[in-house]
């Protein structure tokens, strides 16, 4: 291939070798229940079909599609009457809970912009969302309140609306709850009731402007190690063609499927799996206030779950929790795997198998500036065809998607099997950062979005992921990439995790320095040796790291090793 080979050439030649290797039973195109109408259209319409259906279950209390539709319509009445108007920025402070479902819907059915805040966040970090975005009414836990109080004089919020975690649980949860479900409820002073409040309202709600798939809906934040966090701007549209790529194509979820959610839902993953993708199709999603493995299996028994998505870590910690014969994990039909500090691996894939039945596949690669879901995996774990072609196997583009491989300083396109940035244009990729023009000017060229993250395609045009530009390292000259190097480490039974950065090194250049979390009854000696030695089969010796064993590592709230903290144990 020519380096300036024609694009329309290049994209039309990778499309070719795709077709050879697409699984057979899956169509080239998004698929779309009632058609690619506003999100808040579906659930309009399983409100109609379903109304008594159950939209959200909550340790056992339930929220019927009907329930949904009906408290997110007066929640958009109760934005408005607050002087809310469409394209205004409505901050919600929660974790996870029925409330947040509402208050989603309700936000995007009144046409303003929702603003997931993490609900780890400490005053500081909160202030600074509030006062990027603008956001004028904001909806927070009551549990949360001394934050909120401590940063309301430093943002344009006017109003603060209040809901309780125990007003959302059952008086007995049907499965083990948190000890926060229980706390009761509290409404500070200058405060709205949110559930007392939507009681007043009732009847439809008609926006008063038209909402188009156009408009900005959500404003999903950036969760990078380094630098300040940046707003994603995304609409409906966006959501919408997430849901029609990943709900047929990777999930396989439909009206009578439960779907297992317990990612936290400020987090753009949480947000597509529990609150967007059930929704869509018009399935349950039995909703878990934050991890824990005792209430997952008790969950999958009791409600008959078919389909979850867990952190790899999440599996791990039920494939080895004392209580898992206690369980019935047979109901499960597709399991999504994400891979941040543990990997996914063919051992772990085959103990899943064994406890379920269902196969646990990598879900997706995708960021929060392209909705997070551009790749699937599904199809492709005969004989472990996916896992065995790690390290940094991803998948083919969901139907629609397009990724294109570049050289990173001139922009040449690159043949495949030969690494570049990879280069993404699809319908949800986000339409700019807050606020950050220059950002975006950096970002953008000619409808492409660059991401900084070196990839190649391989032979039968499946996308490899190799890292992020400025972790790459060079050895001798050589390009060695820490999270392909994370994932050879991860495929060790029983590791914990692991975090590879580089160091400088006289002779080499650079060198890459690996920390290894092992299991307790590995760290010792013998079992310090028996890593070393497994690592040295399993890797170049260019490639092969130096190895430094920690009793933890330091990782963000979603899960990833923080970079940063690392270097400081060099």
């Amino acid at each position: 291939m020519e380096d300036r080979l024609d694009e329309k050439a290049y994209l039309a030649m990778v499309s070719a070798v795709q077709d050879r290797r697409w699984p057979k039973d899956l169509p080239r195109e998004p698929q779309y229940p009632f058609g690619p109408v506003l999100l808040t259209e579906h659930l309009a319409r399983w409100a109609g079909v379903q109304p008594d259906k159950a939209a959200v279950n909550f340790y056992g209390a339930i929220t019927t599609f009907a329930e949904l539709h009906r408290r997110s319509d007066a929640f958009a009445q109760l934005l408005h009457s607050l002087g809310v108007r469409k394209g205004d920025r409505v901050a919600v402070f929660l974790s996870n809970c029925p409330q947040f479902l509402v208050a989603f819907y309700g936000i995007l059915k009144l046409g303003a912009v929702h603003v997931p805040v993490n609900p780890m966040f400490k005053a500081p970090e909160l202030a600074y969302e509030l006062t990027d975005t603008g956001a004028t009414v904001l909806l927070a836990l009551d549990q949360l309140w001394d934050t909120v109080a401590e940063v309301l004089p430093k943002t344009s919020v006017k109003h603060v609306i209040v809901t309780s975690l125990a007003e959302a649980a059952p008086a007995v949860p049907a499965i083990p709850a948190p000890a926060s479900l229980s706390v009761p409820k509290c409404v500070p002073d200058g405060t709205i009731d949110m559930m007392a409040a939507l009681a007043a309202f009732t009847g439809p709600f008609t926006p008063p402007e038209p909402v188009s798939p156009d408009d900005i809906a959500a404003l999903n934040y950036t969760g990078g190690t380094t630098g300040m966090p940046k707003g994603c701007i995304h609409t409906q549209g966006d959501m919408v063609y997430t849901a029609a790529t990943t709900v047929p194509f990777s999930l396989g979820t439909t009206k009578d499927s439960t779907y297992l959610c317990y990612l936290p839902v400020f987090w753009v993953a949480g947000e597509v799996f529990g609150v967007i993708f059930p929704i869509f199709a018009g399935c349950t999603c039995v909703l878990l206030n934050r991890w824990d493995p005792v209430a997952s299996m008790a969950a999958i028994d009791r409600f008959r779950v078919t389909h979850a998505s867990f952190l790899v870590d999440g599996a791990v910690d039920i494939l080895d929790h004392p209580d898992l014969p206690n369980y019935d994990l047979t109901s499960l039909e597709r399991t999504g795997g994400v891979s941040f500090v543990k990997k996914l691996n063919p051992d772990l894939r085959r103990r899943w198998r064994e406890v379920t039945g269902s196969t646990i596949r990598e879900v997706a690669w995708g960021m929060t500036e392209t909705h997070t879901c551009d790749t699937m995996n599904y199809g492709l774990d005969a004989d472990d065809f996916d896992l065995n072609s790690q390290p940094v196997f991803v998948g083919f583009p969901v139907p629609g998607t397009e990724f294109k491989i570049c050289d990173f300083e001139t922009g040449a396109l690159k043949p495949l099997g030969e690494e570049g940035e990879i280069c993404i244009r699809s319908p949800s990729l986000f339409k700019g950062y807050w606020n950050r023009p220059e950002a975006n000017g950096e970002v953008f060229r000619a409808g492409w979005f660059h991401t900084g993250d070196i990839g190649l395609y391989d032979e039968d045009g499946i996308l490899h992921f190799l890292g992020r530009r400025k972790e790459m390292l060079k050895v001798n000259g050589m390009s060695v990439f820490p999270g392909e190097l994370e994932a050879i480490l991860g495929q060790y039974p029983g590791l914990l995790g692991s975090g590879v950065i580089g160091r400088p090194d006289e002779a080499k250049g650079e060198v890459p320095v690996a920390f290894v979390w092992l299991p307790e009854d590995q760290r010792n000696p013998a079992g310090q040796t028996a890593f070393a030695d497994w690592v040295g089969t399993m890797m170049s010796s260019y490639k092969r790291p130096e190895i430094r064993f920690v009793d933890a590592l330091p990782m963000t709230e979603t899960g990833k090793v923080k970079k940063e903290q690392l270097k400081a144990l060099l």
